[in-house]
């Protein structure tokens, strides 16, 4: 029975909803479903191996609760939360939660229980099994060579993970801390689940059934949220919940759509009125009364952009089509570094078993509505495309990519950039078909094409031939860039160029490391990571006047480019554009200007 149940969730309308938003075919779509044995836990929980708020790599971070994991995972019970030193195992922080009840197996049914006074106050779990499940989340973390989001319980005293995957929200909630001080009289205190500072109408949602009420940019309020809600989390500018902590559904989703989120407030429902404007501050956990007027942070808010006109182009950085709209109101000069591997695991399945499975057309079709609509978004200014560069750890993520990609002792130094191009092009091509489509039949010719992880100029040269096998060729539309992120391609820079490439962007993250020979995931070594050491700005300075002498442009792409430290090394030396996030656009433009302005003329 459960069985068939699993096979009928195929239609029900949250998995009809999701089908639609990304174009899967609703009859060819199947189902695996796994069983396993239950872990009938007695306490149970969620583990980052990094602050997921701020995304700090020293912490791991650990929620728990009584019972089953199904009420921490969708927000209905608020969890104690303790921050773990990932070095030491040191516990830096407990915050012990009152929880009311708890979900126990009992036969073939999970039933809530009520839990006492006496119980509901305590530490869910020891500082003992704390510091087991920390070490347990870093080997974890070694394993998978990427930060994980891991759930576990604990039966009869015995720990046991029963999920792990990669931290899928990383990129997008790092650059959104705002530092800002918000001069309002606080209303409501709870987690912070999300960073950022939003303002909006509150909108009071009692179950998913009432998401058609929430407008476009008010603040969804709820006890908790769950799948359901997404079509309403889309449209609000912030969320708010009584339930839930940092690892909660309605957390997690906030941090992926890019919005502020305060959870575990307890009672918001009940003190917020429909139509009240207030404003979140998602990094502190604050909701204030009244609307916040001064400027925001980020490219999810609205932003009156100043007209600051700079030689040095400054581009951004994107990777998400629903973030197009958002980002063009900042006024970027167009996209630097526009990344494939978000909109080909938006697509879900690994391209090798979609060729496998004669579905090549669907992956181009797919791949190509992306990029049309950076290039719409954009026209006529430019969008720089960057090729696939899946590490083989994270395409095994993909459905069946288990079966196509091997097991590395090293990802970032594998199978990876050009070297798989070359070495089997059937994916890359479907990439550059998408290109023409767009190019050619949608006629957006400000589409061009970066390369990333050249080894060597061999490498470049039989990667140029398949492009032109493909009928894609240089023109005045239609650059061809190289990443920089290598030491060999800073040392036979100019024979790279000599190859035949219009321009190149600095990858300052795989550059930086790769030079010191450190690894900035690694928390052994990461102090040791260091964009403004002697080495690495030598590099960086020796390919850009190298660029500028044989007249191809210059661009820097990596956390660099928006400090202030290095613009005002690399302005100087020629730099022809930099690439970086969306919220840091204007801050760029304004460094940039002054060191343009000032340290420029001084020279």
């Amino acid at each position: 029975m459960k069985i068939k149940q699993c096979w009928a969730s195929l239609f029900d309308p949250r998995a009809i909803f999701y089908r639609h938003e990304n174009k899967f075919d609703h009859i060819k779509v199947g189902i695996a479903i796994p069983v396993q044995k239950m872990v009938e836990s007695e306490r149970s929980g969620v583990m980052f191996t990094l602050d997921p708020l701020t995304n700090d790599k020293t912490k791991i971070i650990i929620e728990a609760i009584y019972g089953l994991g199904e009420m921490i995972v969708q927000g209905i019970a608020t969890p104690d939360h303790y921050e773990v030193r990932k070095t030491d195992f040191e516990i830096l922080d407990k915050r012990i939660l009152n929880q009311e009840k708890m979900l126990e197996k009992k036969g073939t049914e999970n039933k809530e229980r009520n839990l006492s006074k006496r119980e509901s106050g305590k530490q869910k779990i020891t500082d003992l099994q704390i510091k087991e499940l920390a070490k347990l989340g870093k080997k974890l973390e070694q394993h998978y060579f990427f930060p994980q989001d891991i759930e576990w319980a604990i039966e009869n005293k015995k720990i046991y993970i029963v999920q792990t995957r990669p931290i899928t929200t990383i990129t997008a909630s790092s650059k959104r801390q705002s530092k800002e001080e918000v001069n309002l009289p606080v209303i409501l205190r709870g987690s912070g689940g999300s960073p950022g500072i939003a303002s909006g109408p509150v909108r009071i949602l009692k179950s998913a059934l009432d998401n058609e009420q929430l407008l476009q940019g008010e603040v969804l309020v709820a006890e908790e949220t769950n799948p359901d809600y997404v079509p309403a989390m889309k449209k609000a500018s912030a969320i708010v919940t009584d339930q839930g902590g940092r690892t909660s559904h309605a957390a997690i989703v906030s941090r992926e759509l890019g919005i502020p989120a305060v959870v575990g407030t307890k009672n918001a429902t009940k003190i917020l009125k429909d139509g009240e404007v207030i404003t979140i501050n998602g990094l502190k956990g604050e909701v204030y009364k009244g609307g916040f007027l001064s400027r925001p942070k980020s490219a999810q808010e609205i932003t009156v952009v100043e007209d600051i006109k700079t030689a040095t182009k400054v581009y951004v950085n994107l990777a998400e089509p629903e973030l197009v709209e958002r980002t063009i109101s900042l006024k970027p000069d167009g996209v630097g570094l526009l990344r494939a591997e978000f909109m080909m695991a938006k697509i879900g399945t690994h391209p090798k078993k979609m060729i496998k499975d004669g579905r090549e057309k669907e992956f181009v079709e797919k791949l190509a509505e992306g990029l049309e609509t950076f290039c719409r978004g954009f026209n006529p200014r430019p969008v720089v495309y960057r090729a696939s560069d899946f590490k083989t750890n994270e395409y095994r993520n993909l459905i069946g990519g288990q079966d196509y990609e091997p097991i590395e002792p090293n990802p970032m130094l594998g199978f990876r950039g050009a070297f798989r191009y070359v070495h089997d092009p059937k994916v890359f091509k479907l990439e550059l078909e998408a290109i023409k489509i767009v190019r050619n039949k949608q006629g957006f010719k400000n589409l061009n094409l970066m390369i990333p992880f050249v080894r060597n100029v061999r490498e470049l040269l039989d990667v140029k031939k398949i492009i032109a096998q493909e009928g894609l060729y240089r023109s005045p539309t239609f650059k061809l860039w190289m990443m920089v992120e290598i030491p060999s391609n800073v040392i036979l820079l100019e024979d790279f160029i000599k190859a035949g490439i219009d321009g190149i962007s600095i990858g300052t993250n795989d550059l930086t490391m790769l030079i010191l020979g450190t690894d900035r995931d690694n928390d052994e070594v990461v102090r040791d990571y260091d964009e403004t050491d002697p080495a690495v700005l030598w590099a960086i300075e020796h390919v850009i006047k190298t660029a500028h002498k044989f007249g191809i442009t210059s661009s820097l792409c990596g956390q660099a480019g928006s400090n202030p430290r290095i613009l005002e090394k690399i302005i100087p030396w020629g730099i022809t554009s930099v690439s970086v996030t969306p919220d840091a656009i204007q801050n760029t433009r304004k460094l940039i200007s002054y060191v343009e302005t000032h340290r420029v003329m001084s020279t």
